[in-house]
């Protein structure tokens, strides 16, 4: 016992349990590589982002043409709103065709039979006689016309991979497979549906392939598919397809081993994937000059030097269809581009990899460097310790950057960065206890007054509790129960009954706001107040802000439904909880407010009048969440957003466009809220131009469709006010705007 007492000491002396833990600490960090999940992933990613933010591909050629379906072209009143007529896209075919292009994809999908075929305008039409009925029947349908294009030319047609499956007809062809190797189709992205083409394009085009675009967790597309599984069919990508037709391949071939994927090739082109068949994308920044409006191609104002020779793409760069993406280099780059970006890339050979051995260069790295800072670093000052990090650091981003500038080979630099670090901070963590004893001290003494964040603040530089403010744009929330009147009437002879209930009430509302970074204001009774962006920058304050407000809701919801068993149980009256939530994003003055004695840390001005105006608001339109227009903007992409009204609030000279808040991402995709918003825009744009009876017919529509209920509050609100205007007409200079005459 006294030999392993003394051995202890020595080894406590000697290397102290800091170094041990240091040990463990770097065997956790090489076995989180080897598990490598989500946020290791995308903190390598992201590090390749900057990369080629820095240093994008640079274009030598340009192989790529793109016809684009802009808004120049949609707004030509020859053409008009998309889909347009096949006979328009056949000859946009047969023009780029004239002018020499070598292949010609689409990156859409024709999926249904045209809508303007002639035999479908015989029996839409009305008021035609049989004669003309029976010419229009004779004539070639839009599609027959479309597909005899595409036979005389070199055409891909784009498909679409998703979740709905479609019944395949099984003589449709199908590209021509060939594998090296392992199987490959465990390895691939696989979609449980294929949406094709109409069949008479599909035997008419020279191939065929995906065009759909995966982009990773954080919505930024690095990687693009060139092998896929859609519906049990092996499909190539879009680009590859017209490598392959390009080339004059009859197959591609996929080279696999046990690891995955290791390539994809046809005929003068071999292009390296990684495991999934996926090629690391290596972008160049836009470039304008790819695009040629699809109307200049129809007028004959192409030149024939920006088509002859040239793999084109017909997509779009139009914001209303809804095909851009974000990128890299481009925080919105139309999914066309990235298309072409592939096919440059391929054509250039300037093909950015992951290798096999890039990740034992990384455990070697993280491995060396981490025991010499655990030999090493105890001994050194500070002044040094943080030199010699700095140059270890140096080194390691250097590494990785020769390797990506100089080999167009991507090396992760950030896990020995992070696993040599965190060994770095745990040694030199003992030399902060004191100032860490000093920062409890000042949390002790004002973390019964002030928010946690202000606390902490505080620590860091108690200098910063005087009086004033700064300007902020912030994002306010007020939220108030809805009935508190009724509900605290059945507590009159039970107060204490009371304020337990709004103790409950009020801690999950509360640790709603806390957990998306908001700071409680104050509470007024049953309503809160609070706000984001302060005092900690918030950069992401309006969609913390609305996820917050939605948390309140679900965790509302959860207490309802116990409070409902626990009264059913108790033979009790159950009276539900509601809440009515008011957003509102603007320019406020924040900081301590008060006397020289007492203050608090709050925030004022107009943005916040308005936040608590739009709360008091939710009852009548019929949504427990309204926000204001800054918000909605703010977080359009994020959340199901649907227009309310043009108020005039009381006491404000300037109108204010309202939204609802009806839910997530999720939400907004789903046909359901689609729907919905259709008939809301619909019966606003009828009453703001003054036609009344149109937005009562839209109304009336409304209720009968299965989303009537979820409007219902809506529509008698609107109905109400239509039918007075109806009698007392609105002054001829009304802008749709309607005034509160509450506050």
């Amino acid at each position: 016992m006294k030999r392993l007492r003394a051995l202890r000491r020595w080894f406590k002396r000697k290397f102290g349990y800091a170094r041990l833990v240091c040990l463990v600490l770097l065997f956790g960090f090489a076995a989180l590589r080897v598990w490598d999940p989500h946020p290791v992933q995308e903190m390598r990613v992201r590090t390749w982002d900057n990369f080629q933010l820095v240093q994008p591909r640079v274009k030598t050629i340009r192989p790529v043409t793109i016809v684009d379906i802009d808004e120049k072209s949609l707004a030509d009143p020859r053409l008009g709103q998309w889909p347009w007529p096949r006979t328009r896209i056949a000859d946009i075919v047969t023009h780029l065709t004239k002018l020499g292009a070598v292949v010609i994809a689409f990156d859409a999908v024709f999926s249904e039979p045209d809508r303007l075929n002639p035999d479908i305008a015989a029996d839409t039409f009305r008021n035609l006689d049989e004669a003309t009925r029976e010419k229009l029947r004779a004539l070639p349908s839009n599609d027959q016309i479309f597909a005899d294009a595409i036979k005389q030319s070199r055409v891909v047609l784009g498909e679409s991979g998703g979740p709905d499956v479609h019944t395949l007809d099984k003589d449709l062809p199908v590209t021509g497979l060939a594998m090296l190797g392992e199987e490959p189709q465990p390895f691939m992205y696989k979609f449980p549906g294929l949406l094709r083409n109409v069949e008479i394009l599909e035997h008419a085009a020279a191939g065929r392939g995906l065009f759909t675009i995966r982009p990773e967790r954080d919505g930024i597309v690095r990687r693009v598919p060139m092998v896929m599984v859609a519906q049990g069919v092996v499909m190539p990508s879009l680009t590859f397809e017209m490598l392959r037709v390009a080339s004059g391949s009859s197959t591609i071939l996929i080279k696999t081993d046990k690891a995955g994927i290791q390539s994809v090739a046809v005929k003068g082109f071999a292009i390296p994937t990684d495991a999934n068949g996926q090629l690391w994308v290596h972008y160049a920044r836009r470039d304008p000059s790819l695009y040629v409006p699809a109307v200049d191609v129809l007028d004959g104002r192409v030149p024939q030097d920006r088509i002859a020779g040239k793999l084109v793409l017909i997509g779009t760069s139009a914001i209303g269809l809804n095909d851009i993406k974000t990128t890299p280099v481009s925080p919105a780059m139309p999914g066309v581009e990235i298309h072409a970006q592939v096919l440059e890339s391929a054509l250039t050979g300037a093909v950015v990899t992951q290798p096999n051995y890039g990740i034992a260069l990384e455990f070697f790295g993280a491995l060396i460097l981490g025991l010499l800072v655990i030999a090493f670093a105890p001994n050194f000052g500070p002044i040094t310790l943080v030199s010699v990090g700095a140059l270890f650091a140096t080194g390691l981003i250097g590494t990785a950057w020769f390797f990506y500038s100089w080999h167009k080979l991507l090396i992760d630099f950030t896990y020995p960065l992070m696993s040599t670090t965190a060994i770095y901070a745990t040694l030199i963590f003992a030399s902060f206890v004191r100032e860490q004893s000093q920062r409890r001290q000042i949390r002790s003494a004002f973390g019964q007054y002030l928010s946690p964040a202000l606390v902490e603040q505080l620590a860091q530089s108690p200098e910063k509790l005087v009086l004033g403010g700064e300007e902020r744009e912030m994002t306010i929330m007020f939220s108030d129960m809805r009935g508190f009147t009724s509900i605290s009437e059945t507590y009159k002879s039970d107060p204490q009954g009371l304020t337990a209930l709004m103790n409950r009430f009020l801690t999950p509302l509360t640790n709603a706001i806390l957990n998306r970074k908001g700071t409680i204001d104050k509470y007024m009774g049953d309503a809160i107040m609070a706000f984001w962006n302060a005092p900690l920058d918030d950069k992401e304050h309006e969609i913390n802000a609305c996820e917050a407000a939605l948390d309140m809701l679900e965790r509302c919801d959860e207490l309802n439904k116990a409070r409902e068993a626990e009264a059913r149980e108790g033979g009790n009256v159950y009276i539900p909880l509601n809440i009515g939530v008011g957003l509102n994003t603007g320019t406020c003055v924040v900081g301590n407010m008060g006397s020289d004695v007492r203050f608090d840390y709050s925030v004022f001005g107009d943005s916040v009048n308005l936040a608590s105006r739009l709360e008091g608001q939710s009852k009548e339109y019929g949504f427990p969440i309204i926000v204001g227009s800054k918000t909605a903007m703010a977080v359009k992409e994020k959340f199901a957003i649907l227009e309310l009204d043009f108020i005039m609030v009381k006491g404000k000279k300037e109108p204010e466009v309202i939204y609802a808040i009806a839910g997530r991402e999720d939400v907004a995709q789903s046909g359901r809220f689609q729907r919905l918003r259709n008939l809301t825009i619909e019966m606003l744009a009828c009453y703001r131009n003054r036609d009344w009876d149109g937005a009562l017919a839209a109304i009336d529509r409304g209720r009968k469709s299965d989303d009537g209920e979820a409007l219902a509050s809506l529509y008698r609100l609107y109905e109400a006010r239509i039918r007075g205007y109806i009698e007392t007409p609105p002054p001829a200079d009304w802008n749709g705007a309607y005034a509160l005459l509450t506050k």
